[in-house]
């Protein structure tokens, strides 16, 4: 694998760097989970999406560039070095719209896609139930069909930006008596809509990025069904790939927390701790590790077995904890008082639960990649 840049893809970095160092928001940035960190990440889209970097690989027919992911890796390491926000549309544009594209009909696609990507109007995902995490399919919010009309009822939660979003991709049941995959559908509802409640949740790490809603007779038009009606599964799948796909990148911001911990050591006197050196170490190797599965999933696309997304986000999620519970340890017992890695200690908690928790992305290596017998089901 040749790690060095193309003619093009030098030429697009060196772009990107001089268009980053002149219109780059220079810190200190609005506190994190405010009202107006939201509004500030939401300006700064709009000035990438000017600009043409964003939803870089979609296809040029939705508005995208047909970037290679090699571009937009890129990219993303760019972003990474001028210390720049990242698009705040990112679950619609990363997560959303690749469903759209694969399951939405024209009207859906014209409709959608432009406001996604300019974050004119902001996505969220009603998938997690307080019932049905790990196992989504055992989703209990239903929809029935009135005309041509769903009428909508059942609480979602951990919705990340819930209270922002105008528009959900909605998992609900439709066929109760089928098998619990094959009786779901997907509707993209408009947030804005009657009998809609989101609540947002206090984190411990004082962050409010999650919510639960709740659907009281809310009527959906029968043309937002995105897919098959009773083929939502299939529909999950393409977003959860996506999903865990989208990690592919962070090994940028990873690579520069491992940077910041090994700092954190010098300034505390702890860096000859054979202990810390041994923790920061292998913090600093998962981290390439991590940079070089990206570069090998984008160089071999389309030779790959499809998992590579669940490496990443196994890999990622644990590193992330990794290097909190490292600053930790430096820190001793000033730990509490240093409230920055102290927030990101609580956060990475969270991590391995997103997109399917770690024991889900093992099962899945297990099973799919490597061949071992499936997990037994409780009966």
């Amino acid at each position: 694998m040749d790690l060095r840049d193309t003619p093009e893809e030098e030429t697009f970095r060196l772009e990107v760097r001089a268009w980053l160092e002149a219109n780059a928001p220079k810190p200190p940035h609005p506190a994190r989970g405010s009202d107006e960190s939201f509004e500030f990440g939401r300006e700064w889209h709009r000035k990438l999406y000017d600009a043409g970097y964003a939803g870089m690989s979609w296809p040029p027919e939705h508005g995208g560039r047909g970037a290679s992911p090699a571009l937009q890796v890129i990219f993303e390491e760019e972003l990474g070095r001028a210390e720049a926000p990242g698009l705040s549309n990112h679950l619609g544009i990363f997560h959303v719209a690749p469903a759209i594209m694969a399951f939405g009909t024209p009207e859906q696609q014209e409709r959608y896609l432009t406001p996604m990507l300019t974050a004119e109007e902001i996505w969220c995902q009603g998938f997690s139930e307080p019932g049905a995490g790990s196992d989504l399919a055992s989703l209990r919010t239903k929809a029935v069909q009135d005309g041509d009309e769903f009428v909508v009822n059942g609480q979602k939660v951990w919705t990340t930006w819930g209270h922002h979003a105008d528009w959900c991709q909605l998992l609900v049941r439709t066929e109760p008596e089928a098998p619990k995959h094959k009786g779901i559908s997907c509707l993209l509802v408009d947030m804005h809509s009657p009998g809609i409640t989101v609540r947002p949740l206090k984190q411990m790490s004082g962050d409010s990025e999650f919510n639960e809603m709740f659907f009281d007779d809310v009527r959906v038009s029968a043309t937002n069904l995105l897919g098959a009606r009773g083929q939502g599964w299939a529909v999950t799948m393409t977003t959860l790939a996506s999903e865990r796909a989208s990690v592919l990148t962070f090994h940028v911001r990873t690579k520069k927390q491992v940077r910041d911990l090994a700092a954190l050591a010098r300034a505390r006197g702890r860096e000859e701790d054979p202990l810390i050196r041994a923790r920061l170490g292998q913090c600093a190797i998962d981290a390439e590790t991590l940079q070089l599965f990206s570069y090998w999933s984008v160089s071999n696309r389309g030779k790959t077995t499809g998992l590579e997304g669940s490496m990443a986000k196994l890999l990622w999620s644990e590193l992330q904890q990794r290097i909190y519970e490292t600053a930790m340890e430096i820190l001793g017992p000033e730990a509490p008082l240093e409230s920055e890695w102290l927030h990101g200690l609580l956060d990475s908690r969270g991590l391995t639960v997103a997109a399917g928790t770690s024991e889900i992305q093992k099962n899945l290596l297990a099973e799919r990649a490597l061949g071992l017998p499936r997990e037994p089901k409780a009966q």
